[in-house]
């Protein structure tokens, strides 16, 4: 567990069955490094529901917000491997919000062509001083 104190106080029903499903998945994850996605807009979840799933999941030591087709939030709960995810749409309304039991969410991986990418830029100025140091006369 991290820095922040979860687990505090009552939990809802639908509340308390995520969060044995997550207890579940991160075992799984520990026991096989078998990952799980919940969607937690495809259960009948209501706002304090969700509130109170926040409340009991706790804040983590990791946060992250993406410009990648739209914004992203990415954070890890008081559970190290539990990452609460939230794409945003139009208006900044939640179109998708899972929980990812994983050692990294897949969204923040890079992509093996934007590396490529990165590692031809990069090259590229590094030898783009030494080039310009061998053009330059020396007095």
């Amino acid at each position: 567990m991290n820095s922040a104190s979860p687990m505090t106080g009552e939990a809802t029903p639908l509340a308390l069955a995520v969060l044995s499903e997550i207890a579940t998945a991160l075992a799984r994850l520990a026991e096989t490094g078998e990952e799980t996605t919940i969607d937690l807009k495809s259960l009948p979840l209501s706002p304090d529901d969700l509130a109170r799933l926040g409340e009991l999941l706790g804040e983590g030591e990791v946060r992250c917000d993406l410009e990648v087709a739209g914004r992203s939030e990415v954070r890890e709960t008081g559970f190290s491997g539990v990452w609460w995810i939230r794409h945003l749409g139009l208006g900044d309304e939640v179109a998708l919000e899972e929980i990812a039991i994983t050692f990294v969410p897949e969204i923040l991986h890079a992509h093996p062509d934007d590396v490529a990418r990165a590692a031809r830029r990069l090259a590229e100025a590094v030898t783009a001083p030494l080039a310009d140091e061998e053009e330059t006369p020396r007095g």
